[in-house]
Order: C-alpha cells, then sequence, then structure tokens
C-alpha cells in the first residue's frame, strides 16, 4: 500500500487550479474573546458542490487515463461524495453512476441527480454498497473513486488546510471532522509540511467514535451502526490507507455528541451568517466545547460542508 504524501497535495493543489474555490477564512469576533485565541474558519461550506469533497473527487478524476474515463466511474456516498464525483464527471464528460442510501439528505441526492450523475439505492441495513459498486467495475469496467481509501483523494483533501496555512501562517493547533479519515489524512500532510509544530485533533460523533477506538486499539475497529446527526461521518470503520496516517500523524481524535453539534449549527446561523451541515460542525463543536485548553493560541478549524436538508436544518435550529 503506496501512501500519498505532500508532494501528492501539490500535484492536486496543480489539477484544482482554477477549477476548486479558494474558500475563505473567516473569524468571530465573539467566539475569539469567549475563548483567548484566534480561531480561524476554514469554509469548505462554500466550496463548489458545498463541501470540501469536490477537491477530492475532482483530483480523482483529473489524475484517471483517457481510456478510464471513456468507461465512466462508480462511487458510493451518503451524499457529499456522489455530489463531488457527479459534477467531476459532467465537468470531464464522464459517465457517472453513484450508489448512494436510501436514507441519504434528500438535498444531496436531488443535487447528484442535478449534476447528471445515475444514482443506484441501497438499504444500509441489509446491503453492502462497496459489493454493489464492485459489481459495476467488473462488469461495465468502471473505475472505482472511493469516498477516502483512495491517494489522489485523500491528496486533494488536503488542498484545503494547505490553503487554510498559506493564508494565515502557522497555526498552534487544527481541528478536522473526521468519518472514514479522507479530510483528516490530507490535512495531516499539508499541515506537516506547512506547519510542522501544529498539533491536529479529529473529531468524530460521539455515536460512531471508532476512529478513537482504533487509535487505542492500535487496529481497526468496526462501528457496523454509528448513529448521530452528522449523517456525513457515519463510516463504519477507517481504511487501512487512512488509519496508517492518522495513526502515524495525529496528536489525538476527539469526540462530541450531537447536542454539541447543535450548538455549533445555531452559532454558525446566528454570529456568523452561514448555513452549516452538522457533520461540518464537528471541528467547530470540539473547539466550542473547549475539549484541550486553546488560550493564547491560534487554531484552525476546517468546516467541511454545508450541505443540509432544510426541513432538518429548521428542526435543528428550533430544537437548539
Amino acid at each position: 500500500m503506496k501512501l500519498p504524501n505532500y508532494d501528492d497535495v501539490l500535484r492536486a493543489a496543480h489539477h484544482l487550479a482554477h477549477h476548486a474555490h479558494k474558500t475563505p477564512v473567516l473569524q468571530s469576533r465573539t467566539l475569539n474573546e469567549s475563548l483567548g485565541a484566534q480561531v480561524f474558519f476554514k469554509c469548505e461550506n462554500f466550496q463548489r458542490i458545498g463541501a470540501f469533497k469536490f477537491r477530492g473527487g475532482y483530483n480523482a478524476l483529473a489524475s484517471l487515463s483517457h481510456a478510464q474515463r471513456q468507461k465512466g466511474v462508480v462511487a458510493f456516498s451518503s451524499g457529499n461524495h456522489a455530489q463531488a464525483v457527479a459534477l467531476a464527471a459532467q465537468l470531464f464528460n464522464v459517465p457517472a453512476t453513484i450508489v448512494m442510501p436510501k436514507t441519504a439528505p434528500a438535498a444531496k441526492k436531488a443535487a447528484t441527480l442535478g449534476y447528471g450523475a445515475t444514482v443506484i439505492e441501497y438499504d444500509r441495513l441489509t446491503e453492502d454498497r462497496e459489493l454493489i459498486a464492485q459489481r459495476l467495475v467488473e462488469e461495465k469496467g468502471m473505475t472505482l473513486i472511493p469516498p477516502f481509501a483512495h491517494p489522489d483523494v485523500i491528496a486533494g483533501q488536503g488542498t484545503a488546510v494547505k490553503e487554510l496555512i498559506e493564508e494565515v501562517g502557522q497555526l498552534d493547533v487544527l481541528f478536522v471532522p473526521l468519518g472514514g479519515g479522507g479530510l483528516l489524512s490530507g490535512s495531516l500532510l499539508a499541515a506537516q509540511a506547512l506547519s510542522p509544530a501544529c498539533r491536529v485533533y479529529g473529531v468524530e460523533p460521539e455515536g460512531g467514535n471508532d476512529a478513537q477506538q482504533s487509535l487505542t486499539a492500535g487496529q481497526i475497529v468496526r462501528i457496523d451502526y454509528p448513529e448521530s446527526i452528522a449523517d456525513g461521518a457515519l463510516t463504519p470503520a477507517l481504511a487501512p490507507m487512512t488509519f496508517a496516517l492518522i495513526q502515524q500523524y495525529v496528536s489525538g481524535v476527539l469526540t462530541v455528541n450531537d447536542t454539541h453539534l447543535v450548538s455549533a449549527l445555531r452559532f454558525f446561523a446566528e454570529r456568523m451568517k452561514m448555513v452549516v451541515e452538522p457533520t461540518g460542525c464537528l471541528g467547530a463543536a470540539a473547539v466550542m466545547q473547549q475539549l484541550i485548553p486553546l488560550a493564547g493560541l491560534r487554531v484552525g478549524v476546517v468546516i467541511s460542508g454545508g450541505n443540509v436538508d432544510l426541513a432538518q436544518y429548521g428542526q435543528l435550529l428550533s430544537a437548539g
């Protein structure tokens, strides 16, 4: 297994130039004053398709041969990776089929279809999305673009933190949402290269803390049915590739519960006038709960996405 490195992140940045948005880095004076810290939010909710996933999806397709593109691509995803691959495929004029759970947010499913992809639905409890995708690979010769266990996907995701550090300078600590580990793995590569003293923490839902358990056990731990409103982080387990990178470089993995996520979601809506999906609030929630001391530090936080079903969003705001 060949792990990606920072050179791969640099190549991804070249592929993404003029195609991905250079998303804004925002601060909240209110939050900075309450923490006694400088907090820099990398707002990937303003990325194309509304999430960081466009970076990895586009870089993966950009790295394919002409012959591979002609046969099309297949991906499996609960939403944001689906949209990323669908849009990237549209831009490259490549056929795309996306395997999505029947319970995926309606907005994410509609957007995936809107980008021209074919959607195959499956039952999370009784069917294996990877087996469905693998059948398409074998029967039609399509190329699988997995959501996180792929060097080009990881390298693409790392460009978000590359941009963040290049814009704001050295960081003391960085918080990154964690599901399958693609964003965290890429972020670790960028942080190691550009701000080597920075401590990097992954943040996952309390009801799906497989990565935290994996680090403790020294091997990959699987949670078959993780539960949280952070639907984008409900991956049962890390992949060997992401686990290897996280185990090598991460400072730790933290967890937050759904109440913490709703509080962060409300903060973004009320104080920063931003729509952020629950998964995108993971890093911010860890900061707002001060799970590690932050006073006097320069803190980076990746907001991973803003794709939330409006009906669910309204309910979460009302419940907060």
